[in-house]
């Protein structure tokens, strides 16, 4: 039987290391939780990594919501994300749009704004970019 390879970014760098202990992490008992208008993020890091899982209610919008604490004329935070509910619309500084829904993945680099289509909640898992989202400058 032959073998098949994953793809060769799927193994670690020699610069690398992998986790050494198991853990597992619940976003529930989240390590913080940010909240602002129409919205919160619960912020986990497990193995390293910090993982966002962003709520937005109907109404929510990036420039109404957060805008105010960021303080920039775009959403700067780079984003690697999973779309679990509801439906998300994001326009691109450069005018690109997108209409994201339950089961897509996007990725999104910095420069945009984003609201909530419908009225459903929106549930986002953030692979990338929750560290600083929606933090306040002291």
């Amino acid at each position: 039987m032959e073998s098949v390879k994953g793809n060769l970014t799927d193994v670690p760098r020699e610069d690398e290391e992998m986790a050494r202990e198991t853990e597992k992490k619940d976003f529930a008992k989240a390590d913080e939780v940010r909240v602002f208008p129409k919205g919160k993020v619960e912020l986990i890091t497990i193995g390293g990594a910090t993982i966002g899982r962003a709520t937005f209610e109907p109404g929510w919008k990036w420039s109404k919501s957060v805008q105010p604490i960021a303080k920039t004329k775009s959403c700067e935070a780079p984003h690697f994300q999973y779309h679990v509910a509801g439906t998300l619309k994001v326009v691109m500084d450069d005018g690109t749009e997108l209409v994201c829904k339950p089961g897509d993945v996007s990725l999104l680099p910095s420069g945009h704004d984003a609201w909530v289509v419908g009225n459903e909640n929106v549930v986002i898992v953030d692979f990338q970019g929750m560290v600083d989202y929606a933090k306040k400058v002291a």
